[in-house]
C-alpha cells in the first residue's frame, strides 16, 4: 500500500474522532469531562435571592422543548420587564442573581430568569451558542407581553453566551415592546469563540477540526458554528444596544466587542471596564456598571 494511502487510512479516522469529541465537549449537555470551562459568573447575593418569591414559568419552543424559567414581580406595579440570559453551561438563578437584584431593587423591574435550552431545568440535549436560543427568546418576549399587556417595555440583558443570545435575538423582527438590549462580554460568533478556545485551551489549530465538528453540529444540532453569528445579527437590528466588556477579558477577548459595536446600525453605547476579566465588570466596577445601565434605560426604556 502506498505511503500516502497508509497515512490517509491512519490519520483521517483519528481526525474525525477528535472532531466528534470536540463537538461533544462544546455542544452536548451530557458531557461531564469538566464542570464549567467558562470562568465563573459573578456570585449572586444568595441571601437576597433566598428572600425572593419566584414563580415557576415555562414555554414550549418552536421545536417542542419545554423551557423553564423563574419570574419575580417588581416591588411596585410596573410594565417594565428585564429578561436575563445566562452564560455557557450556566444556570439562570445561580449565575444571574446579581443582575436580577440590580434590575429589581434599583430599576424596579419585573424579572424573568429563563434557563436556556440544554441548561438548568430546561429540556434539550444540544447547546446552541445563542442561535436556536434567539427563537426561544422571542417566545419568552411574547410570554411577558401576554402577561403585562401591550404597554410592556422589555430590556434583554445577557452575559457571555447570554450576551450573544440577546444580540442574535436583536437581529430578528422584534415587537415594539422590546426597548433595548444590554450585551455583556458576548462573542462575535460561536465559530470565532471556538477557534479562540482551541488555541487558548488546547493549543490546536482550527483546521480541519473545527470545520468537521461544525458539520457534525449541523447534522446533530441543526446549526453550523459560523451560522451562530452575533455579528451578522447585530448588522440587521434596529433595537438600541449597550455593549459592555471587561478590558482584561481573555476568555471572550475584549477585541471582539469592537466589531460588534461598529457593525450595529441602531443607537448604541459602549462601556469597557478597565482591568475586568470575563463576566466581572459588574463586580469590579459596580457603581459604573449600574450608572451606565441606568442611563441607557432612562434613554430607551422610560419608566411607566
Amino acid at each position: 500500500m502506498p505511503v500516502l494511502a497508509v497515512l490517509f487510512v491512519a490519520v483521517v479516522p483519528a481526525v474525525l474522532l477528535v472532531a466528534h469529541h470536540l463537538f461533544t465537549i462544546a455542544v452536548d449537555r451530557r458531557y461531564r469531562g469538566f464542570d464549567v470551562p467558562e470562568p465563573d459568573a459573578p456570585d449572586p447575593d444568595v441571601t437576597w435571592m433566598a428572600r425572593q418569591r419566584f414563580e415557576d414559568v415555562s414555554i414550549i419552543s418552536d421545536d417542542g422543548l419545554t423551557l423553564r424559567g423563574s419570574y419575580l414581580a417588581a416591588p411596585s406595579s410596573t410594565n417594565r420587564v428585564v429578561i436575563l440570559a445566562h452564560g455557557y453551561r450556566g444556570n439562570a438563578k445561580k449565575d444571574m442573581g446579581i443582575f436580577a437584584e440590580l434590575y429589581h431593587e434599583r430599576f424596579g423591574c419585573n424579572v424573568l430568569l429563563p434557563d436556556a435550552r440544554a441548561h438548568g431545568a430546561s429540556e434539550g440535549r444540544y447547546i446552541g451558542f445563542g442561535w436556536p436560543e434567539r427563537k426561544d427568546y422571542l417566545r419568552w418576549i411574547d410570554c411577558m407581553i401576554h402577561r403585562h399587556g401591550p404597554g410592556t417595555s422589555i430590556v434583554l440583558h445577557g452575559l457571555s453566551m447570554g450576551a450573544a443570545t440577546v444580540m442574535m435575538t436583536a437581529g430578528e423582527r422584534l415587537p415594539d415592546q422590546v426597548a433595548c438590549v444590554v450585551a455583556d462580554c458576548g462573542y462575535t460568533s460561536a465559530g470565532a469563540q471556538l477557534r479562540h478556545e482551541l488555541r487558548r485551551m488546547y493549543h490546536l489549530p482550527a483546521f480541519p477540526l473545527l470545520p468537521l465538528a461544525s458539520l457534525i453540529c449541523k447534522r446533530r444540532a441543526g446549526y453550523a458554528f459560523d451560522e451562530a453569528s452575533a455579528l451578522e445579527q447585530v448588522r440587521k437590528g434596529a433595537t438600541p444596544i449597550l455593549f459592555i466588556h471587561g478590558g482584561a477579558d481573555a476568555f471572550v477577548p475584549t477585541r471582539m466587542v469592537y466589531p460588534l459595536h461598529d457593525a450595529c446600525p441602531a443607537p448604541k453605547a459602549l462601556l469597557i471596564v478597565p482591568g475586568a476579566e470575563h463576566a466581572m465588570s459588574i463586580v469590579d466596577a459596580p457603581d459604573l456598571y449600574a450608572e451606565t445601565v441606568a442611563a441607557f434605560l432612562d434613554q430607551w426604556m422610560p419608566a411607566n
